[in-house]
């Protein structure tokens, strides 16, 4: 019995072993993580079915921008907030209008990290961080618009402009406007040494870091911007050059002390509370000496990127007549990749683009008018030491309707010769305006535009993050202007089409998944449908 009861208890063990292998990797099968993918792979197979289709359910105008950010859609300068979730409008809050004072200049949606132990309940629900003209920067809960934190970040001597994220979630930077003196004192000589000052913040709960000023008798006389990205110091100057600092060994060599929020200090013979009216926040880094040098490059337009694996950055000769070919090099020693320089060779008012793909697999997403390559690094064969770029997929154009031959004969035998040649990017061919990366549910998004007429026609399609297949394909049924600007944002079972028109006219457009066969020519007919308006909190809402 003993042996029969030994040998039952080791594959039993092994078991365990395996299944506690699985879960330090995530493959527990009762956990949340699993469970959620799960979803999110049958919500993809449900969107990408012929069935299904995508209904426009309500539309709003505004004023002001309109900005989105996880289910919600801000209004009137972040004091109205609408739920984009349910099918008919539902406001959040609406808050009175706001003096110029009050005026937000940026926003961050802030989300509770997870397995981390928080001072306060409302700390765990989304919050937004917004900066005020007055240089408040604010905490207020994403859902009713209540202001949680206050912080007072300087006097008139800067004016904080902007909001980005050093570690997504985790470190936040507050960036000045470029500080520049008026023409009086620059003709009088005066000298304004203080560039840009930036102050970092660690987020949930909210603890300042530091705040640093960048000095041109420490970077040089032509710098023209700076930001902070993955513990990175980017200087960016007139020339095209890019210089890449440790903003973490900066912080540590030059921090001369220091500060909580709400504790008093002294510095410099002022006395007051960190991050309270009138005193703010103190510049508690100060750096004196050049710090060391991590990489730079120079680069048209000081457009500079780093990613993929192994390391390597993308950059275009600084010259303009380079403008549109892309350069792939390796980070490690600035040796060009095999196939490395791309150019696609358009004849385009609007400039193709390149970016390292959002899924950090590595690989590379450059578009063109009729264009979408994706690339992939990988090893030369037979020298590991060098990196190629190969072609992974294209996903092409639709423009098998385009007819743009030199020579055309009439009916009575005439030969006709055209003058020009059509753009690449002409808008009476279809023509690929946005492409992005819906992470969650591993799809590659592209909005194509084609102009007929006056009016313009646009389609979203969802593709195969993998192998670029066509999954699916939605039609915008409002018009597209191409000259005007134009946001799209794919949300799970949510699309949104936000769109500037001249005189400052904003409009928002509301898709929502749509599983009724029976509604189908409902959602993709193109032609005039009667529309309901109603009025809720002030605003007008369009219905279908």
């Amino acid at each position: 019995q003993a042996a029969a009861g030994s040998g039952s208890a080791a594959p039993r063990a092994r078991s365990v072993c395996r299944l506690l292998t699985r879960r330090a990797h995530g493959f527990y099968a009762r956990d949340a993580g699993v469970a959620h993918r799960q979803n999110l792979g049958l919500l993809r197979q449900i969107m990408c079915q012929e069935s299904t289709k995508f209904k426009n359910v309500w539309t709003t105008h505004s004023a002001s921008p309109i900005a989105y950010e996880r289910g919600r859609i801000y209004l009137d300068n972040y004091q109205c907030c609408i739920s984009s979730i349910a099918q008919e409008p539902r406001i959040l809050y609406q808050k009175p209008k706001c003096s110029k004072s009050e005026k937000i200049e940026d926003a961050l949606l802030l989300e509770c990290p997870l397995g981390e132990m928080l001072p306060s309940p409302s700390d765990y629900k989304p919050s937004l961080i917004v900066l005020t003209v007055q240089n408040w920067l604010l905490r207020l809960s994403a859902d009713s618009g209540e202001i949680l934190e206050k912080i007072y970040l300087a006097g008139s001597f800067c004016k904080f402009r902007y909001l980005s994220w050093d570690i997504p979630q985790e470190v936040m930077v507050v960036k000045s406007a470029q500080n520049k003196l008026p023409a009086a004192a620059r003709q009088a000589g005066i000298q304004q040494s203080i560039l840009f000052y930036l102050a970092v913040f660690q987020v949930l709960p909210l603890s300042f870091i530091g705040m640093l000023e960048i000095n041109k008798k420490i970077f040089g006389n032509s710098v023209t911007d700076v930001a902070v990205s993955n513990g990175i110091l980017i200087v960016m100057y007139s020339m095209g050059l890019v210089r890449l600092y440790n903003f973490q060994a900066i912080s540590e060599q030059f921090m001369e002390q220091p500060f909580d929020l709400g504790h008093e200090f002294n510095w410099n013979g002022q006395v007051g509370v960190v991050g309270k009216y009138p005193f703010g926040l103190p510049c508690n880094i100060k750096i004196t000496d050049t710090p060391p040098l991590l990489f730079e490059a120079s680069s048209l337009e000081n457009v500079f990127q780093i990613g993929g694996y192994p390391w390597h950055y993308i950059i275009t000769p600084n010259k303009k007549k380079h403008k549109g070919v892309f350069h792939i090099c390796s980070l490690k020693d600035n040796a060009l990749a095999k196939n490395g320089i791309q150019d696609m060779k358009c004849c385009s008012l609007e400039p193709d683009w390149i970016y390292f793909h959002p899924d950090m697999s590595g690989r590379i997403i450059h578009v063109g008018p009729n264009l979408v390559k994706v690339l992939k690094l990988r090893e030369v064969k037979n020298n590991t030491d060098q990196t190629e770029v190969a072609e992974d997929f294209t996903i092409v154009a639709n423009r098998e309707n385009c007819v743009n031959d030199a020579v055309t004969v009439t009916a009575s035998g005439r030969v006709v010769k055209k003058c020009f040649n059509l753009l690449d990017d002409d808008p009476e061919q279809e023509t690929f305006k946005i492409v992005d990366y819906e992470d969650e549910l591993d799809l590659l998004s592209t909005v194509a535009v084609t102009q007929i007429g006056a009016d313009g026609r646009a389609h979203l399609d969802f593709h195969c993050n993998d192998h670029g297949i066509l999954l699916k394909s939605i039609p915008l049924l409002e018009s597209w202007d191409v000259t005007y600007s134009h946001e799209v944002y794919v949300d799970k079972d949510l699309v949104l089409h936000i769109e500037q028109k001249p005189n400052r006219r904003f409009s928002c457009y509301v898709y929502q998944m749509v599983c009724d066969a029976a509604k189908d020519d409902e959602c993709s007919s193109h032609e005039k449908t009667e529309r309901v308006f109603c009025k809720k909190g002030g605003r007008i809402f369009e219905y279908i």
